[in-house]
């Protein structure tokens, strides 16, 4: 296991609009906005310099979940293959992918390509998922899925070290059979483990990478992953703790952004360092917009006028003693 983020600057992502439209997080603009609307924001926020985009996994929502989740989910390794042939430096993250949902050989597959066809740049992200219905027509026990995905991390890193790996689990068994392309990065595709629940931080201080929040971050949350890595046998190595800041706006919006981080870019940067101050190395955020242009405008404003001012910020090591 190794993480991929510096450990001593500040990196700022952001999940990307229109690929995923939950009631949560959706902008009414999205509703009629497409493939070139998000080609545009996607290369704003590589020109930008942003550290990663992120996109979502759900194969088939319930219908009577789609009043609250909406049915407009893309498939996650091809919106992110499709990206990587747009944009050139920022990393290309699952928040989250749901690996039970496909044999992991199929899922290791998928992400070696994506991480050679993007020259290294992809980032596993991984959930147990929560929709029972989709789970379950999927094969999948609900009730196990935290086990499962457990197994899956383990046999995705056999296929990600070996190019005829083996793995023996409860779930899944194989050997004897090869995969190529082998993954750009050694070892693979970085795993961070989403989500804020006690087994999802006792997995991603066992099992992984790097930890992308569900929640907020806080002192008392940072003690338990900490506590949690120790425990495994982990203390003291680099991590990417993640944080989510949540919806943003630089400079004063003449509209009602709702409860967002507003105001000038030293107030942004000011806001976005803090969480460095828990230990984060990478924090994301949500751009509020009522356009596809002004997605564009937000992003450029984020890249000329905010990441500049966090180019100094220094996260808080995760084992110096604890925020």
């Amino acid at each position: 296991m190794a993480a991929v983020l510096a450990p001593d600057r500040l990196v700022v992502g952001m999940q990307l609009p229109v690929q995923a439209q939950s009631t949560v997080f959706v902008e009414p603009w999205e509703a009629s906005a497409g493939a070139p609307e998000l080609a545009a924001i996607a290369r704003a926020a590589d020109e930008a310099g942003l550290g990663y985009l992120a996109v979502c996994d759900h194969a088939a929502v319930p219908v009577e979940q789609v009043p609250a989740m909406s049915a407009e989910w893309w498939d996650t390794v091809a919106t992110l293959a499709w990206l990587a042939g747009i944009t050139e430096r920022v990393r290309l993250v699952s928040h989250v992918a749901v690996p039970a949902y496909r044999h992991p050989l199929v899922v290791a597959k998928a992400w070696a390509t994506l991480d050679v066809v993007s020259g290294g740049r992809a980032v596993l992200g991984v959930g147990a998922g929560h929709v029972e219905g989709e789970l379950v027509v999927l094969g999948v026990d609900f009730a196990a899925r935290g086990a499962l995905l457990d197994e899956a991390i383990d046999a995705l890193r056999a296929c990600f070290a070996a190019e005829v790996p083996t793995h023996d689990g409860e779930e899944w068994s194989f050997s004897g059979l090869a995969q190529r392309p082998r993954p750009v990065q050694p070892g693979g595709p970085p795993i961070w483990v989403g989500g804020s629940s006690i087994p999802a931080i006792r997995r991603a201080a066992q099992r992984g990478d790097g930890w992308l929040p569900q929640g907020p971050l806080s002192p008392e949350v940072v003690d338990r992953l900490r506590a949690e890595m120790v425990a495994a046998g982990r203390g003291g190595e680099a991590f990417d703790l993640g944080a989510l800041a949540g919806p943003i706006y630089v400079g004063e919006p003449d509209w009602d952004v709702g409860r967002a981080i507003t105001g000038p870019p030293e107030k942004v940067a000011h806001v976005l360092s803090r969480l460095a101050g828990f230990g984060a190395v990478q924090v994301q955020v949500r751009p509020r917009s009522r356009s596809a242009a002004e997605m564009v405008d937000q992003l450029g404003r984020l890249g000329t006028e905010v990441l500049p001012l966090l180019a100094e910020v220094r996260p808080r090591p995760l084992f110096d003693g604890g925020p």
